[in-house]
This record gives structure tokens, C-alpha cells and sequence, in this order.
């Protein structure tokens, strides 16, 4: 049996890149601010700031990646508190923190969330007609994971 979160017309929107492409997220956001200011914002707190600057509007922060906010973020996505993930994430570098940054991918996957990691991702995310509705998503409860050896 699986369980359902509804997520509501404003959507609970993280925000977050690597250094090599906070640019290129930045720029996202900025072609797409009207969509965003509708949803409330969170990210890590150096792309939050940029963020912050380029949109003019409030985000709310987390730490620095490597500091724990990618670790931050996952909690508040495994409690329901994030319904979509924007992690503009570098594939050609390894990241000191690179156990979190799967962590995170991998919780996106557990928690059935939405996640962009390049560009193209995010544009179709961001103009879905399900942005501006109500959606009813599936979150499976691995009940079945329990009394099961994943040691053998």
C-alpha cells in the first residue's frame, strides 16, 4: 500500500548548485522568476543569496552544501516539507561532500520528489501545468524492505 502526499498549488520549491554551476542557475531562475515568486523558496545558503539578489524576493536559507545543508535539505524532504528539487549539480568535478549530494539524489528517488539537474529538466518542471494545481503524490512506505535481509 503506498502513501499519498498532496502537494497544493504553492509548491515547496529547493533550490541548489555546485560552484560551476551556480551561474547557470542563476540565470534559470531569472528567466523564470515570475513562476517561482508564486512558490516559496528554499536553498543552500550561497546560491539562496544570489538567488535572493537576482529575484528580489525573500528565500529562505540552509547551510552551505558542504557545511550539512545538503544534508539539511534531505531531512526537510523526507519530513514532506520540499516537494521539488532544482540541483543544477556538477558531473565533471568531484565534490568534497560528494556522500551527501547522492544522499540527497537518492532521498529524491526514495520520496518520489521531483528533481531537475540540468536545465532542459527544470524547464519542463517549471512550466508543467501541475505547478499551479493540486497533485497527488504516491509515497511508497517499504514496508515490504523491512523483514527482508539486504545483507545477503
Amino acid at each position: 500500500m503506498k502513501r499519498q502526499k498532496i502537494l497544493g498549488i504553492k509548491k515547496s520549491i529547493a533550490l541548489l548548485a555546485h560552484d560551476n554551476k551556480k551561474n547557470e542557475l542563476i540565470k534559470w531562475t531569472c528567466l523564470n522568476r515570475d513562476r517561482l515568486i508564486y512558490h516559496r523558496l528554499i536553498a543552500t545558503e550561497t546560491t539562496g543569496k544570489l538567488i535572493e539578489e537576482q529575484l528580489q524576493t525573500k528565500i529562505k536559507k540552509v547551510m552551505s552544501g558542504p557545511l550539512g545543508g545538503d544534508q539539511q535539505l534531505g531531512a526537510m524532504l523526507s519530513q514532506g516539507k520540499i516537494d521539488i528539487i532544482i540541483f543544477f549539480w556538477d558531473p565533471m568535478e568531484t565534490q568534497p561532500h560528494d556522500s551527501d549530494v547522492k544522499a540527497l539524489l537518492r532521498l529524491c528517488v526514495v520520496w518520489n520528489i521531483p528533481m531537475a539537474c540540468d536545465t532542459a529538466t527544470a524547464d519542463f518542471i517549471i512550466t508543467s501545468p501541475l505547478m499551479t494545481e493540486q497533485y497527488i503524490a504516491d509515497h511508497p512506505t517499504y514496508k515490504t524492505y523491512v523483514n527482508r535481509n539486504i545483507t545477503k
